[in-house]
C-alpha cells in the first residue's frame, strides 16, 4: 500500500504536467504558429504541414524511441516516460476536442506575438518542469540524449540543444523568420522555468566560515538563528595554523544576521556564500 502512494504521489504530478503542457501546446503554440523542440517539434511541423492531429503524431513518433530507451535504458528508467508519453497524447486529444467543440477557444495573437511567446514560454516550461521533477519526461530527444550520453560521453544539454536548434531551423520552412525568433523567446523562458521548478522555489544561502572560533560561532548561531551547524577541521597552507570550517545553510532573510554574528566573534573569518537551490531537511522542507 505505501508503494502504491509513493507512486502516485509521482504519477498524479506528471500528469499534472503534461496537462499544463498540452494546454500551452494548443493555447499558445499552434494558434500563433510558433514553434517546439524535440519531437513535440516535429509533430508540430507536421501540424502545420498536413493538418496531422498532435496527439497522433506525438505518439506514433515516440513509440520507435520509447522501445529503443527500453531496451537500452532498462525498465526502471522509461517506467514514468511511459506515463509521460501517453498522458501527453491523451491531454493533446483532449484539448483537439475542446476546440473542436467551441469549449476552449486558442489565444490568437493579430499583431504583437510577445504575448503570446512569454506565455507560451510559461505554460510549456511549468508543464516540463513539475515532469521533470518527479521522474518524468515526454520522452522523445530526451530519450535520444541519454542513449547518446551513455555511449558516446557527450552531455544531454548538448545533444537535446542541437536536436532543438535543428528542428526548429527545418521550421523556417513553413514559418517566417519573425515567428523563429518569438520561438526563442519560448524556449528560453521554458528554459528558464524548468531550471527554476526542478532546483526548488526558493534559493537558499550556503555559508563555509573559515575561522579559529569555530565553536563559539557555530554556538552563536544555534542560538541566535535556530541553525544546524557543521565544523569541519582545517589547516591554513601558507601558516600551517589550525583553523575551522563552520558550513551552515540559511534562508535570504537570515543572511544578514549570519554575517553580523561572524563579523562580530571573528572580524577577520573567511566567508564564502554559496546559491543553493534545493533544501531538504529539518528546518527547510521535506519530501
Amino acid at each position: 500500500m505505501a508503494k502504491i502512494l509513493l507512486q502516485m504521489r509521482l504519477i498524479i504530478p506528471i500528469l499534472i504536467g503534461t496537462a499544463i503542457y498540452a494546454f500551452g501546446l494548443h493555447y499558445f503554440v499552434i494558434p500563433n504558429q510558433l514553434m517546439e523542440g524535440g519531437v513535440t517539434g516535429i509533430a508540430v511541423l507536421l501540424n502545420y504541414a498536413a493538418d496531422f492531429p498532435l496527439s497522433i503524431s506525438t505518439l506514433v513518433l515516440n513509440i520507435p524511441l520509447f522501445f529503443l530507451g527500453w531496451k537500452t535504458l532498462g525498465r526502471s528508467q522509461m517506467m514514468y516516460t511511459l506515463i509521460g508519453i501517453v498522458s501527453l497524447s491523451g491531454f493533446l486529444a483532449l484539448m483537439e476536442h475542446l476546440i473542436d467543440s467551441k469549449l476552449l477557444v486558442p489565444f490568437k495573437s493579430t499583431n504583437d506575438y510577445m504575448l503570446a511567446a512569454l506565455y507560451a514560454g510559461v505554460t510549456l516550461g511549468t508543464g516540463l518542469g513539475i515532469v521533470f521533477r518527479f521522474g518524468g519526461t515526454t520522452g522523445g530527444v530526451d530519450i535520444v540524449a541519454r542513449i547518446v550520453a551513455r555511449s558516446r560521453g557527450i552531455s544531454m544539454g548538448q545533444i537535446i540543444l542541437t536536436l532543438d536548434a535543428l528542428i526548429i531551423g527545418i521550421s523556417l520552412l513553413y514559418i517566417s523568420i519573425e515567428k523563429v525568433l518569438y520561438t526563442l523567446v519560448t524556449v528560453f523562458i521554458a528554459s528558464k522555468l524548468i531550471d527554476f521548478i526542478q532546483d526548488g522555489a526558493y534559493a537558499a544561502k550556503a555559508f563555509s566560515i573559515i575561522t579559529e572560533y569555530g565553536e563559539a560561532i557555530s554556538k552563536k548561531i544555534t542560538i541566535e538563528l535556530d541553525r544546524g551547524v557543521t565544523l569541519i577541521p582545517a589547516k591554513g597552507a601558507f601558516s600551517g595554523q589550525q583553523k575551522e570550517v563552520v558550513y551552515c545553510v540559511v534562508q535570504r532573510q537570515e543572511i544578514r544576521r549570519l554575517k553580523t554574528i561572524v563579523r562580530n566573534i571573528d572580524p577577520r573569518a573567511f566567508i564564502v556564500i554559496n546559491e543553493v537551490h534545493d533544501v531538504l531537511g529539518e528546518g527547510f522542507k521535506e519530501e
